[in-house]
Order: structure tokens, then sequence, then C-alpha cells
């Protein structure tokens, strides 16, 4: 039974633990308690169980045993995975983002726990994007951990909901308790009123993900104001943050935009490095706690789409990075996107694996899945790629004032996932009619290649708009995390075909947009209403299906073993199918979805074609469906599976609530087995 295990070794067990156990079903059902330790269950954020009572000959009985709605408390997104540990599942909930502990057989709400309104929180952007808690143990003493959307860390009891004692320093702000805080904001350098933050002026910084605990240090990522509703220059960096676990002493900080000697400098060529931002980490972290490090992926810098303002390769912008987790030193990192003008922020967190590359042997690897449509793989130990990654040409900015790298770097393994930029050729073919359809509702907007870069409007070529394939919103996106199985090394990827249309104003009217904007200094360009969006007159696709995909990558080889379309064709694409006689197969709903692995299969939500919520399992060999059930609703962002009292559940995130799927016999009135 997984439960009072040391703490330190618990990324050995989750990722050996299924190796060691999954030809066993003995050894399995003998488990009481199977952990979900993380967001993603272990440090390598996998998403993999070895819960196992639940198989492809039972799948059909599953139900929903119970529901615990955090509407009370403002919850509406569902972007929070709850862990369960030592018995006790812990989330977090609503624009607040009340820490809340549930019992896991019940849904009986245990006890909650905010910190009072301040004015920081009530700007903050990503206030219902919480995703989760932070854990570790002290003395044998559970604690939470968790950031605030007005960027403070608190600490708590796990049993009680308590704020630690001895964590942090007293807040000068009312209501504030004693201790178990610490102002994130005093250790950034910036000025800063502690009721109200950082002046809009200077920036804005706040938290969408969970700190991860890495033996003794907390690690603090972060997120700005979204890139795409600035117009002005000014922010403050993203830079990561580290504190002592038992008594929430500053350790370390380090500057995501490098200063003057630390390496990287040169990246800014003028002296953005100064005054400008972002280059957060707003997606979760990820850690090798043998080894001591933790990678960082991050976004780009100030303003999504136009950087004229800042020229360089800016790192460490659209880069995964690995820190010593104790002192916040570099060991290596990789910038994905030179200069990022595309909203390409990395999405998700980094997936560890352990893998056997044929030539290289054993590889401790760590992936980052990207909304471009590509998984780069690299040793998480020394940053070498495990297959090579190339500088290609790109297209050249028009855009008067903007500078692009000449080149970008393209994984040659993996092959992409999904689409990579657009041509006629791309656009759905079912009847010449159809495509002909397709293409006029592409005609007034520029088409190109991945790293197609912004227009202007009125630039003089007549098009509305240049398209982004994948868009801002993927390719792959942190609403479906990806998983993987460490058993077997592969990583299963959610994906969709989508575009977005991006068209660049001038910054002070781009500006009129937002009722309180940060920075003062208006940028030249940026991005603009106006684009619309190219729209197919039958209301299906614009591009070929499938319109979603599951993929399933073998990471020891970069081969594809399967990919299949997600859910059913959705009944307004059915009806056009069937009005032309057509024989297409399934389409896919067009829909990321949630996913999690354990020994039996792969699980993941979707919908029929009726719309009908539903839960499917995959054979993970072949990308068969092995039984599907009807759900309450549709899942968000991540699932989650762990074993309590002998019974498996899996984890819903449906809006406001959390849905605990089992079998009948893990039902509360259940007298058990």
């Amino acid at each position: 039974m997984i439960r009072k295990v040391d703490i330190f070794k618990r990324w050995q067990i989750v990722a050996l633990g299924g190796l060691l156990l999954s030809g066993s079903s003995s050894l399995l059902a003998q488990q009481d308690d199977v952990e979900w330790f993380t967001l993603g269950n272990d440090y390598g954020n996998t998403r993999y169980t070895t819960s196992s009572e639940i198989t492809s000959e039972n799948f059909g009985e599953l139900e929903a045993v119970w529901e615990w709605d955090g509407a009370s408390l403002g919850a509406a997104s569902g972007r929070s995975t709850p862990s369960y540990i030592n018995g006790t599942l812990y989330t977090v909930a609503g624009a607040r983002r009340h820490v809340v502990a549930i019992d896991p057989k019940t849904g009986e709400q245990l006890w909650s726990y905010r910190l009072p309104n301040t004015g920081r929180w009530e700007y903050s952007m990503r206030a219902d994007y919480g995703k989760g808690i932070g854990y570790s143990e002290i003395d044998g003493k559970g604690v939470i951990y968790m950031i605030t959307p007005g960027f403070f860390l608190t600490a708590l009891d796990a049993e009680t909901g308590a704020p630690l004692e001895g964590f942090g320093q007293p807040v000068p702000i009312d209501g504030f308790p004693e201790t178990g805080v610490v102002d994130l904001l005093a250790d950034l350098g910036h000025p800063y009123d502690p009721y109200e933050g950082i002046p809009l002026e200077t920036g804005y910084i706040t938290g969408s993900s969970p700190p991860i605990v890495v033996n003794d240090t907390v690690i603090v990522g972060n997120s700005a104001e979204q890139g795409y509703n600035q117009a002005r220059i000014e922010n403050v960096p993203g830079d990561i943050l580290g504190y002592d676990k038992r008594t929430g002493e500053f350790k370390w900080k380090f500057n995501v935009i490098p200063q003057p000697g630390e390496y990287g400098h040169e990246t800014w060529e003028n002296d953005a490095w100064q005054w400008t931002g972002d280059v957060s980490s707003w997606a979760p972290i990820s850690a090798d706690i043998a080894n001591n490090l933790v990678y960082i992926p991050t976004n780009g810098a100030t303003i999504d789409y136009y950087g004229g303002f800042r020229p360089g390769d800016n790192l460490y912008g659209t880069s995964l990075i690995a820190l010593n987790a104790s002192t916040g030193e570099r060991a290596w990192h990789f910038q994905m996107v030179h200069h990022d003008i595309w909203n390409y922020d990395n999405p998700m967190a980094p997936v560890l694996l352990d893998l056997n590359v044929p030539g290289q042997g054993q590889v401790p690897a760590v992936m980052q899945v990207t909304k471009q449509s590509f998984v780069y793989a690299f040793n998480r130990l020394t940053g070498e790629p495990i297959w090579p990654i190339v500088e290609r040409p790109v297209p050249q900015s028009t855009v008067p004032g903007e500078v692009l790298s000449a080149t970008q770097p393209f994984p040659t393994r993996p092959a992409p996932f999904d689409i990579q930029g657009v041509s006629i050729d791309d656009l759905i073919d079912w009847t010449p009619e159809i495509r002909q359809q397709a293409i006029n509702a592409f005609a007034d907007y520029q088409m190109g290649p991945l790293f197609n870069p912004p227009i202007q409007r009125g630039h003089g070529s007549g098009k509305r708009a240049a398209m982004f394939c994948p868009g801002g919103g993927g390719g792959a996106n942190i609403t479906s995390p990806s998983v993987a199985d460490p058993n077997s090394g592969y990583l299963f990827v959610s994906s969709r075909s989508a575009c977005s249309p991006v068209v660049l104003v001038p910054g002070e009217e781009a500006d009129l947009q937002y009722e309180k904007p940060t920075g003062t200094t208006f940028a030249q360009y940026a991005s603009g209403p106006g684009a619309g969006a190219p729209r197919h007159p039958l209301g299906i696709p614009l591009f070929k299906p499938p319109f979603s995909r599951i993929s399933a990558i073998d990471m020891n080889t970069g081969e594809y073993a399967w990919v299949i379309p997600t859910g059913e064709t959705p009944a307004r694409v059915q009806e056009v199918i069937d009005d032309n006689n057509l024989d297409v197969g399934n389409t896919g709903t067009g829909a990321l979805v949630p996913m999690v692995v354990t020994p039996n299969m792969l699980v993941y939500s979707d919908t029929a074609s009726d719309g009908t919520p539903m839960l499917y399992a995959i054979d993970k060999a072949t990308g068969e469906t092995m039984g599907a059930v009807e759900v309450p609703d549709r899942s968000r962002y991540g699932m989650s599976s762990w074993t309590h009292d002998g019974h498996q559940y899996i984890m819903l995130q449906t809006g406001s609530k959390l849905t605990a799927m089992a079998l009948p016999a893990a039902a509360p009135a259940s007298t058990g087995y």
C-alpha cells in the first residue's frame, strides 16, 4: 500500500510501480491505496497510475459514485487536477482559489481555506486556473503548498487546513494570518504595495499553476498578463523563485530575462531587458528528484505578436530550462522559438521518461510537447537532443520594425503530430464544391508554412489577416495535457487541427480594447480586432479530418505506434457526409481531450455524435476502442486515477464539479467487496 512512504522515494515508486506490478494482478489488488501525488501524479507529469481494478471487461459498469460541486466557491473552469494523498483529496477551486480537502469515498468537503481579498487578486486574469496543489512532508506531517491569484505562497497543514506554523513572515494586510504565507512579490525586486501589488504601469504577475517541492525547496513559477491582451511594451519578468519548504525562507531567483554578465544577455539587442517582461512559466513544472533538477517551460516575451522593440532571440522566451533545485543555477536550456511572435509558448508540463533508445541505450529523457505540433526530446541530465534538432529557414516579416530570426529549430524525430502551416492542399476536399467553398473561405487570409509571420492591417496585400497554423490554441495545449506510460515509453498526445488569424494594428488602437492595460509606452504594433475567422458555409471544419486525434508515439524510437480520431463525428458534420453519400469514417470531434494512463488502458473523455459526454477505454498498444460509457458531463483539463480503500476511481473535472467514476462497489452506500 502506497501511503506513508518516504516523500523522496515517490518518484521511483511511481515510475517503476507499473513495471514491477503490471504483471501481477494479485499484488495490485492488495493495494488499499494508490496515490495521485502531484497534478500529473508523479514529478515527471506522466499522468500514469498503477491502479488496475478497472479493466476492459468491467469498464462499461463505471458510474458516477459521487460529485463535488464547487459552484458555491465560484468554481467554473474545471482547471484543477485533485491530488490523492494519505487518504484525502486536495484541490483548488474558484477565482479566490480556495484550497479544499475532500473525502475520496463520499465527496464530502472536509475543510477549505483561502486568503482574504486584495487588489492584486481582483486584477488577476487567471484566478480560476490554479491547476492543483503542491505537497511535501515536514517531520512526518503533510503540508499543502499553493500559489494564490494575488501571488502569495501559502503553506497549510494537510490534516486541518490551518496555516503552517513557522512558515513565512506576517503580511501587513488586514485579515492575513500571522504565519503560513510568503509574499512572493517581495523577492522579485520591484516596488509594490502589499495590498495593490506592482503598479500596472510597471507590469503585473500572478500564478496559474501549483508550486512543486523538490527535496527541500519549493519552486514557484508564475504567469503574466496574457500576451494577446498587451499593447504596451513594459512589464515585469516572470522570474522563477525558490524557497525553503520548512520555513518559507527565500533561497534563490532565476532571471528569465538575463541581466548584464549572465548567460544569454546578448540575445536582447537593445535595453529591453531593463523594462519589458513576461517569459513566465504559466504551465506546470516537472522535476527529477533523484538528480535535484527542475524543468521550467516558458512563454514568450511581452506582446505575443510583435517584438520590434525587443530585437534578438530573447532568451529564455519559449524555452525549456533545467535548473538546480537547491540553488537555481542553470544546468541547461533549449529555446523552442527564437524571438517568439506567434504565441507559441510551451503550454504544458514537460514529461519525464526513462527510455531505451537504439544506439544510445538507457536515456533519462524529458519531452516538451508544443503548440506547433512538435515533441522536443532531450537527455534530461545533459540537455542533449535525443535526435537531431536542426535550424531551418523560416519566412521573414514585412511589418515595420520587426526583425525575426532567420531560422527556427525543427526536431527531426518524432514527426509533427498535427497540422503545420496551411495551404490549399490541407483544406477539406470531400467534393469539388466543398473544396472550393473552403478555398473561398480562406481567400481573404494569408496562408503560409509554420512560422508564417503576422501582417499589419492595410499593408497592401489585400489580405485580412495572416493564418498561424497551428494557432495560439495549438496543436496541443494546456487544456489536455499529454500523458505517458513509463513501462512502454509511449507518449500519448491530444491535438486538433486549428489555425488562428492575426492582424496587427497601431499600438494606440489595440490598447483601446483593454480597460486596465499594463505598461506605459505603446508598441508600434499589437494584435488588433477585425481579423475575423474563415468559416465553411456548411458549418464543418475547414481542414481534412481527423479534426482531432490522439497520437501514440514510441519515444524509444520516435516512431508513431498509432493515431486515432477522438470521440465521434459530430451530428452537423455527419449530416453533410450523409447528404453527399460519402464514405469518410470517423472524423473526430475537433476537441482536445483529457487523458489518463493505467496498466490496463488509456482512458479519455470526449463526446458521441449527438453530443453525449463519454468516457472511452483504448488499447495502449493498438489504439483500438475497448469500451465506452456515458458520463454526466464533459471533462476538462486533465484526469486523475487512484485507488482508495481497494477501489479505483477515475476523477473527471467537469466544470464547477468533480465527478468520481468508479465501479458500483465503490459507491458510498455500498458495503464494499
